[in-house]
């Protein structure tokens, strides 16, 4: 079988690897489609800060053997899998951290999601990480199951109400589907920030408010011009971009919210004017990857067509063209969200 791995800076080679034994709990899947994400982006061409190098944690397919002992999945089952589950018992998932569990970073595909085939480990299976998806639903869709359940969680993290305002940087396929909840939870205004003009013209398919290229010298203006002087009350940073931290606290209002979403690089430092968070009482809160309770949410939003993720996917590759389509996304050249397939 062959799977995509990381051997260099900017560089992905896939190889002919030994298909997988399984043990005691274990199932095995046939990876029918995989996406994408930023973090992948950043393992391969950046300086990725958690300990993880595997490629590939959005998959979708085929059930194709599982141990003796396992009884809810069989042979011919469609699926996603979670590529970390944890344990929802010690003091990190008691307060809602789950994302920050010893045992979540502990639980990985294996030999990863980007393979044609890969092991799910009985950890994962056992405690919610593989859903079974229905027939109508495509395997490029259920691929978009988990980056969509990091945005989920991402909007458990703060406060908002119907009618509040939210400018969203970065607009490739997380920061469309920012877009996406906030049309749901009923925003009444939704600018989008991103200095790829595609993205920006994509972005304006959806009915915002505004689309604006990061780097207009009148941005600031135009937020303030369209929420009555007060700037926005939500400002989620969807990309790796620092400059974009220190945009979304000059525009983000008095008592407002930054949520960091974005992936930045390893040691990435900003010099911050600490004075201007504190006395604009704003509150930046962070957001990291998704629990299987995200997972559950976000196929209920894309199985009741609530949140149509269809329309994000713009380009599919085969697996041994994993290289170009990570090239691809990183361009992002009249590109959204970027799927692999076996």
């Amino acid at each position: 079988m062959k799977t995509a791995s990381v051997k260099g800076p900017s560089v992905i080679t896939v190889d002919d690897t030994q298909k997988p034994i399984l043990e005691p709990g274990d199932i095995l899947v046939q990876m029918h489609a995989c996406g994408i994400c930023g973090s992948d982006l950043e393992k391969v061409f950046g300086q990725y800060g958690q300990p993880s190098m595997r490629l590939g944690h959005e998959p979708a397919g085929v059930v194709l053997d599982v141990s003796s002992d396992v009884t809810e999945f069989k042979k011919g089952d469609r699926v996603f899998t979670h590529h970390h589950v944890p344990c929802y018992d010690c003091h990190f998932c008691n307060h809602g951290n789950e994302t920050m569990c010893i045992k979540y970073s502990e639980t990985n595909l294996s030999p990863c999601g980007l393979s044609e085939e890969y092991v799910v480990p009985a950890w994962n299976v056992s405690h919610g990480g593989v859903l079974k998806i229905s027939d109508s639903l495509s395997f490029e869709e259920a691929a978009m199951i988990e980056p969509l359940a990091c945005c989920v969680r991402a909007w458990t993290k703060f406060t908002y109400h119907e009618n509040d305002s939210v400018a969203i940087f970065g607009v490739g396929p997380t920061g469309m589907m920012h877009v996406m909840l906030a049309k749901i939870k009923k925003f009444s205004k939704i600018f989008c920030f991103d200095v790829n003009d595609f993205r920006l013209d994509f972005a304006k398919k959806f009915n915002i408010t505004e689309s604006i290229n990061s780097t207009h010298e009148n941005k600031n203006q135009i937020i303030l011009d369209h929420t009555d002087g007060r700037g926005v009350d939500v400002a989620i940073i969807a990309t790796s971009s620092l400059k974009a931290l220190e945009d979304a606290i000059d525009m983000v209002r008095k008592g407002g919210t930054v949520m960091m979403f974005g992936v930045p690089s390893k040691d990435s430092k900003l010099d911050l004017d600490m004075n201007k968070i504190y006395s604009k009482e704003i509150t930046l809160v962070t957001s990291y990857a998704a629990s299987d309770q995200d997972t559950k949410d976000s196929l209920d939003l894309i199985e009741s067509s609530q949140i149509g993720v269809k329309q994000l996917i713009t380009h599919t590759y085969p697996i041994i063209d994993s290289q170009k389509a990570f090239d691809h996304a990183r361009s992002g050249d009249n590109a959204m969200k970027i799927i692999i397939t076996k």
